[in-house]
């Protein structure tokens, strides 16, 4: 079965570094757009990144750009977020998703997901 297994969150001071990793499984990982999603407690689930399938195209939140770099590796099945300049705003669950196109954003055109890493940054 499809499987999406998010790891490498955890407690982080502001300005530190983590990085997150997503080990898919169960589907045809290069043939799938993969995104980085977030929810804070009391907030909606909001899109941080996107890659496309191939890995040619990328999106990100604005409030991300410049810090986060989204990443795959389709011989490994495996998905990339590498976080850099943490803030406190960036604590949240951050969880993977998969979705059936070339490339994907919005929320609905996602269709697997991961249960989710907590990220926190706190002093």
């Amino acid at each position: 079965q499809v499987q999406l297994v998010e790891s490498g969150g955890g407690l982080v001071q502001p300005g530190d570094s983590l990085r997150l990793s997503c080990a898919a499984s169960g589907f045809t990982f290069r043939s799938y757009a993969m995104g980085w999603f977030r929810q804070a407690p009391g907030n909606e689930r909001e899109g941080v990144a996107a890659i496309a399938n191939e890995g040619g195209v990328a999106r990100y939140a604005d409030s991300v750009r410049g810090r986060f770099t989204i990443s795959r590796d389709n011989a490994k099945n495996t998905l990339y977020l590498q976080m850099n300049s943490l803030k406190p705003e960036d604590t949240a669950i951050y969880y993977c998703a998969a979705g059936p196109k070339r490339f994907a954003w919005l929320l609905p055109d996602y269709n697997y997901w991961g249960q989710g890493t907590q990220v926190t940054v706190s002093s």
